[in-house]
């Protein structure tokens, strides 16, 4: 009897677990069809909504994808170059596909399904314009891809096909499958005694049919090892290097895999599962620790419903439909390529481009200069309190920052550390600091978000690190992911209680900001530490609501600064003075800003933007965004940074971690800092002139929602904004230097390359050898070119003692110096 009750109580348990986890479930899927919506908790119905001047966000990110892809197509990159773009677009799309068609398919399963607040579509209807769009996309991809690899032959790096074998490499091949294949594949067969295997996301497998009998549906499926590298060298000629892929090795050799089965038909494929899981909606366990709960999320990721399958290779009609039905996907998610599926492998072969063609095929490497508004020579500490500094990655380097945080930990009276990371190294100098401090005896508190998409792995095993040192370690809030990038390291000694705080735009992470195009300000503005301690403290409370003087935190207070900001110019413009905004940011989904936006060119307010990738406002739309100036820069670097300036010269200017999305302005913690020391503030009127100036690599949106090329004028000098500020950094700290030298009647020394961060092992074993570049001597003057297309005003910057960057005017000398210089400094064209 006792056995039957506790069997009854075991299924009762099991039963309402279940029963929770459907709740759950139903939960998450309305939660995620109000955010859909634009629907707020206790919010009124808005109004009838005016869609003639937004777009739709899924599109519209097609489109960028588009854009990213002219990249690869640009005979001035450099051939190795545009490999690497058309691997850019395959991981965007791979990831949007996870996140965003993965979640609008949950969507389109509800019986009521919500409608989008910028395109009035349903998540059904915008999935069949997504498939419409997408063939066109993908075949572009599959073309540039060709049309690289060809190029990329000429120049001695040539992969090789199963079709092109020559005897000596299929002999290679073989011995490759026994010394390494062989011993470690498992092959299986799909028949009524062994069921359809679990296609793990993003994985490569080899299928084929079996003894000929397609009819008779006998698959065949291995899995490509991830232990083994994917490119596989083959006999080198005198002027090329050679290799194929490892699923190609498998592919030529299935015949020794099925024993007695023969195969024939065969391909290469692979699922990519919906990945949009909301990890606090699947439930934390009562005393399970929050990291525990991220790895099993993370082992959900791999056996969600399959969104796409990729195919390569020629199964026949009656497999491939099979396999389809197994995964339970239309045949629209079905993607039949001629290229190779996953391009990571791409960046492992730049070492192998021969000697004499590498400098052809690559961006000619150069190191992150240090700024010119810190002496490395002292102490980081006393610097940052006599004057604000402000780096600009990846044209300035990281070091000050790092050299600041290691200073700290060694330093006695630093009394306390805090900072919030969202993204790490991984081999990070910071982390290693951090453990430094707290091994030292110091406060260290770090907000460690685990949930930071497709980095929850990395950010486990460094939050595991920095707790065994001694760190405070906190996760974050229930449903807010902490996105902010902000340090504060406070000391304590005879002066009393000091603090200086440091606030990026971008991650604390020494290899993106190599990459990246961000900011980060230092800075010992006493209102700003004020507001930086207090948000440490609301954080460590689980406070989302705190009250700040300068900062514009998110959910609460960043999206209402960003409106006043709006509002003023409004106002402005409405009493006829002189209005103008300036946005830069990744994307803009927000709807309410939108409309803003809108009413600010109404009223005649001046909106021009830089918008890198998500837009869902249209441009010059009549009566709605008129005179609305919308630029899109795609070029070496990621542009990153968001900046939000007010005043018809810049005159209010804050810097963020924030895109104006709904996701960061109300779900997120993010932080917008102002921006208010004179020579600060001119770094960033600076950086916006030059990339309003840019006509290479800018374009245009149009009232129709598609990005243009620049119109210039005849004969106007070519400006590519990301060359410039490389060139400037050269200067600026060659410069700095000599005026170093001079003050210390010194001999003249060049900046020094080693004064950047070492990268870790991982890191420096991506880079190749070549030469760092010097900077390059100043040619002859040339004539002032023509004005830029969008120019921006701005006013003259109080005089300040020594100004380290640029003062306005230079822009006009830089745009005419970089043409002749970057043949010089860069090779490869514009890039």
């Amino acid at each position: 009897m006792s056995k039957d009750k506790t069997k009854d109580a075991v299924e009762e348990e099991a039963r309402g677990k279940k029963d929770a986890k459907e709740s759950r479930k139903e939960q998450a899927l309305k939660k995620a069809a109000a955010k859909y919506a634009g629907e707020k908790d206790g919010e009124d119905k808005k109004p009838e909504r005016d869609f003639s001047y937004t777009q739709n966000r899924e599109l519209s990110w097609l489109r960028f994808d588009d854009r990213i892809l002219d990249e690869a197509y640009d005979p001035e990159v450099p051939a190795f170059e545009r490999l690497k773009f058309c691997e850019i677009v395959e991981s965007n799309l791979d990831e949007w596909f996870m996140i965003r068609v993965g979640g609008l398919s949950d969507l389109a399963s509800l019986k009521n399904q919500p409608k989008d607040n910028k395109s009035n579509m349903t998540p059904a209807e915008q999935l069949t314009a997504i498939f419409d769009a997408l063939p066109a996309l993908v075949e572009r991809h599959e073309k540039g891809l060709a049309e690289v690899e060809a190029l990329l032959a000429g120049h001695g790096l040539v992969r090789v096909s199963p079709a092109d074998y020559t005897e000596e490499d299929r002999a290679a091949v073989q011995r490759h499958f026994e010394r390494r294949l062989a011993p470690i594949i498992s092959p299986l067969i799909v028949d009524p005694r062994h069921p359809f295997p679990n296609l793990r996301n993003g994985r490569l497998f080899v299928a084929c049919s079996l003894d000929g009998a397609e009819e008779t549906g006998l698959l065949g499926i291995i899995e490509v090892p991830r232990t083994e590298q994917r490119v596989v060298a083959l006999p080198a000629t005198a002027k090329a290097w050679r290799y194929t892929l490892l699923e190609d090795v498998l592919e030529t050799c299935l015949d020794q895999c099925f024993g007695e089965y023969a195969p024939k038909r065969s391909a290469v494929l692979r699922v990519t599962r919906n990945a949009d899981i909301d990890p606090d909606g699947e439930g934390v366990e009562e005393e399970e620790d929050y990291r525990q709960h991220m790895k099993k999320v993370l082992k959900l990721r791999q056996r969600l419903q399959p969104v796409r399958l990729e195919i390569r290779g020629k199964l026949g009609k009656t497999l491939e439909t099979l396999i389809a039905e197994e995964l339970s996907l239309e045949p629209r998610r079905v993607f039949r390529l001629n290229r190779p599926i996953d391009l990571g492998y791409v960046y492992g072969l730049e070492s192998h481009i021969p000697d004499h063609e590498h400098a052809a095929c690559v961006f000619r490497r150069f190191e992150p200069q240090i700024s010119p508004m810190v002496d490395l020579s002292l102490p980081m500490r006393g610097q940052v309190e006599d004057h604000d500094v402000l780096l600009t990655y990846p044209y300035e380097s990281m070091t000050p920052l790092l050299r600041l945080v290691r200073e700290a930990s060694a330093d006695d009276a630093c009394i306390s550390i805090k900072i919030t990371l969202y993204r790490v190294a991984k081999s990070s100098h910071l982390c290693e600091s951090l453990i430094s401090a707290a091994e030292a005896g110091k406060d260290v508190t770090v907000l460690m978000e685990l949930r930071a998409r497709f980095d929850e792995a990395n950010n486990i095993a460094w939050a595991e690190r920095l707790e065994d040192a001694g760190c405070t370690v906190i996760y974050g809030s229930e449903g807010f992911k902490c996105h902010s990038k902000i340090c504060q390291i406070t000391y304590h000694d005879r002066d009393g209680i000091r603090r200086i705080t440091c606030l990026g735009t971008g991650n604390f992470n020494e290899k993106t900001a190599t990459l990246y195009s961000d900011f980060m300000l230092l800075t010992a503005d006493e209102g700003i530490g004020a507001d930086g301690n207090t948000f440490f403290r609301n954080l460590s409370l689980g406070n989302l609501r705190g009250t700040y003087r300068q900062l514009g935190v998110a959910p609460v207070g960043l999206k209402p600064l960003v409106m006043r900001g709006l509002d003023r110019e409004i106002a402005r413009a409405r009493e006829g003075a002189p209005a103008r905004v300036f946005f830069k940011m990744n994307s803009l989904t927000d709807r309410d800003v939108i409309d803003k936006i809108s009413e600010a060119c109404e009223a005649g307010v001046k909106v021009v933007m830089i918008v890198r990738g998500i837009c869902c406002i249209k441009a010059g739309v009549p009566g709605k965004t008129d005179g609305l100036v919308i630029r899109q820069i795609a070029g070496r670097f990621l542009e990153h940074a968001r900046i939000y300036a007010f005043g018809e010269y810049a005159d209010t200017i804050y810097l963020s971690s924030a895109d104006m999305m709904t996701r960061n302005t109300e779900r997120r913690v993010e932080i917008a800092y102002p921006v208010r020391d004179s020579a600060c503030c001119e770094i960033v009127r600076h950086f916006i002139d030059l990339q309003l100036a840019d006509n290479v690599k800018a374009r245009q949106l149009t009232a129709e929602g598609t990005w243009a090329r620049v119109e210039t004028e005849e004969g106007a000098p070519r400006v590519n904004c990301q060359e410039v500020l490389l060139r400037e950094a050269y200067e600026r700290a060659r410069e700095a230097v000599e005026e170093r030298a001079r003050a210390a009647k010194a001999p003249r020394v060049e900046p020094a390359p080693e004064a950047v961060p070492e990268l870790a092992a991982e890191d420096i074993a991506e880079r190749d050898e070549a030469p760092v570049a010097e900077p390059a001597p100043a040619p002859e003057p040339v004539p002032t070119p023509a004005p830029a297309p969008a120019p921006q005003p701005t006013a003259d910057p109080a005089p300040r003692k020594a100004d380290p960057r640029p003062k306005r005017g230079r822009v006009s000398r830089a745009l005419g110096l970089f043409g002749q210089a970057f043949g010089t400094l860069f090779g490869g064209g514009d890039e």
